[in-house]
């Protein structure tokens, strides 16, 4: 199936499954919807199975939007509770369509979570409440994450109840947009097909010799520890001295290690100018998101990374909250960290998604079926390719996933005679009414104006500000907002400033904790002679010895200045 043809199917309201090889164009699909939709004022959820898929959609991942986290099952009382967060009800209310990028690495019980949660919330018994789904994703590619003792079938997606719900209808892209190089593309689909040539294999022998670039920015592995290894001796390399950001905990110490396993970063985090890093929590209001790669070029004054992304701009990466909390909200452990990890080189697993100009990459301890294709298909030609090794693992693919691949690719066959371009279209604008769009172009253009004169008089501090004045609590602002406690807490600090009028009085911590923090400024100042306007949060961290977070701390200065 061409672009076209998917992309009317989706114009016309359809359930889509959009599916096909890496580079065949389903991420350019989805973004031609995405701004179809948008200038036609449809509420669109775009999300993915995780964060690094999520980056390349300006999107958060599912699981953090539907709000079921790493649960594995909702009861009432759980739905009732989310049901309580207006933050929450808002966005169900208004979603019409929701977009899963990468849904080969969703779980099937996730996906059936995320069916529950929206019938809960439209109050509906229609597949995911009755709204637009548009899944993506190349079941070629890893697998989700599931205990040890399941198999693929018990994994994917496809084999999920909510997918049969959904009645999906299969777009299998056909046409290559990546590898223009044949020999590369058919390497490729050979390894799809499950028979791969002596000639494929030769091909991949001699791209050991390869020296596509003289300095190679990304190196690929199959594993964590060699990630680490890479990525210490570069940082070790650099001339600059390291800054060194120690994580602070709080809470049950079972919870606290769960904590400590799971957030990708150090809790002893060395940062150098010129490191090549990663951030690894969401962060929509200072623009970046998990997997948003950049390089360090300087230190803030308050002593925190600044990091130059892709697009140019300069984000201060300041500490983020990681936490467990009860089914009441209560946070049962805390753990708080500069939210970055070096990224010279990344794995395999966190690679998909990605387009590299060139890449060394190892595939010697291949230990997954399917991750050879993630990372071979990342390429755009085999010249660009410096292969260390691979073993026998790597050319093989999951069999699961070549029968349902091939069935995919009858379906989508299938569909192109079931449907008529020129009737599909017909379909186009009552589906736009039926959801409450726009479909009448100049509303639309209209309406494209007034979101620029409104966005232009608001920003995000003044929006902020306006939930101050209603009395918000610093929980409540973060929830309505759909930010981080300690992003409200910096929006609080920029608001001051501005605005030094304003009255803060009811975010005022304990006058103990203020205490605490006063006297090591004091002592920063006239002992060590800082500029009080100056005074970095880090050694004030430091001399606390983690007993208050970065946010904390920042709270507190409001109210010692």
């Amino acid at each position: 199936m061409n672009q076209e043809f998917a992309l009317a199917l989706l114009k016309a309201g359809k359930n889509v499954f959009l599916t096909g090889s890496a580079g065949a164009g389903k991420t350019y699909v989805l973004n031609q919807y995405i701004q179809y939709l948008k200038e036609r004022r449809v509420p669109v959820a775009i999300t993915a199975s995780t964060g690094i898929a999520a980056t390349h959609m300006n999107g958060m991942t599912i699981h953090s939007w539907s709000g079921i986290g790493v649960k594995d099952s909702l009861s009432l009382v759980d739905l009732k509770f989310m049901g309580g967060k207006k933050y929450m009800s808002d966005k169900m209310d208004l979603v019409k369509v929701l977009i899963i990028d990468e849904i080969s690495m969703l779980h099937k019980n996730q996906l059936d979570l995320v069916n529950q949660v929206l019938k809960f919330f439209k109050k509906n018994s229609l597949a995911f409440g009755g709204i637009q789904l548009i899944l993506a994703g190349d079941f070629f590619q890893l697998p989700p994450i599931g205990s040890d003792i399941q198999s693929n079938k018990e994994k994917f997606a496809f084999m999920s109840e909510a997918w049969l719900e959904a009645k999906l209808n299969i777009c299998y892209l056909t046409e290559q947009y990546r590898q223009s190089d044949n020999s590369l593309n058919q390497i490729l689909n050979e390894m799809r097909a499950g028979n791969v040539s002596d000639h494929a294999i030769a091909l991949l022998e001699n791209a050991s010799t390869n020296k596509p670039s003289e300095l190679i920015s990304t190196k690929l592995y199959t594993h964590n520890y060699d990630v680490d290894r890479e990525n210490r001796a570069q940082l070790a390399a650099l001339s600059k001295s390291p800054k060194i950001f120690m994580a602070s905990t709080k809470g049950n110490e079972t919870l606290v290690q769960m904590l400590k396993k799971s957030v990708l970063t150090d809790e002893e985090l060395k940062i150098k100018i010129g490191a090549k890093v990663m951030f690894i929590k969401n962060n929509y209001d200072k623009d970046y998101m998990n997997g948003t790669m950049g390089e360090v070029v300087d230190f803030s004054e308050d002593g925190f990374p600044m990091v130059k992304v892709k697009s140019g701009k300069l984000i201060e990466a300041e500490p983020e909250e990681w936490k467990i909390e009860d089914e009441k909200g209560k946070k049962l452990a805390v753990f708080n960290q500069v939210p970055l990890r070096l990224a010279w080189a990344i794995t395999v697993h966190k690679s998909q998604g990605m387009t590299l100009d060139a890449a060394e990459i190892d595939l010697r301890k291949t230990f997954e079926k399917g991750q050879g294709y993630v990372a071979l298909s990342r390429l755009k030609n085999i010249e660009s390719l410096c292969l260390l090794g691979f073993n026998p693992i790597t050319l093989m693919m999951d069999e699961l996933a070549l029968k349902a691949d091939k069935r995919f690719l009858e379906l989508s066959n299938e569909l192109e005679k079931q449907y008529d371009l020129k009737e599909l279209e017909k379909e186009f604008i009552p589906f736009i009414d039926a959801i409450g769009g726009i479909s009448d172009l100049n509303e639309i253009k209209k309406a494209k104006f007034k979101d620029k004169i409104k966005n232009f008089k608001k920003t995000t501090y003044q929006l902020t500000q306006e939930l101050i004045e209603q009395g918000r609590t610093l929980k409540e602002i973060a929830e309505e907002r759909g930010l981080a406690v300690d992003s409200i807490i910096g929006h609080l600090v920029k608001i001051r400033e501005t605005n030094p009028e304003i009255n803060l009085e009811r975010y005022k911590p304990d006058a103990f904790l203020i205490s605490d923090v006063q006297e090591v400024f004091k002592t920063l100042v006239n002992e060590k002679k800082m500029d009080a306007n100056k005074v970095q949060l880090a050694p004030i961290f430091n001399a606390l010895k983690g007993k208050l977070s970065y946010g904390e701390i920042k709270l507190a200065l409001l109210y010692v200045k």
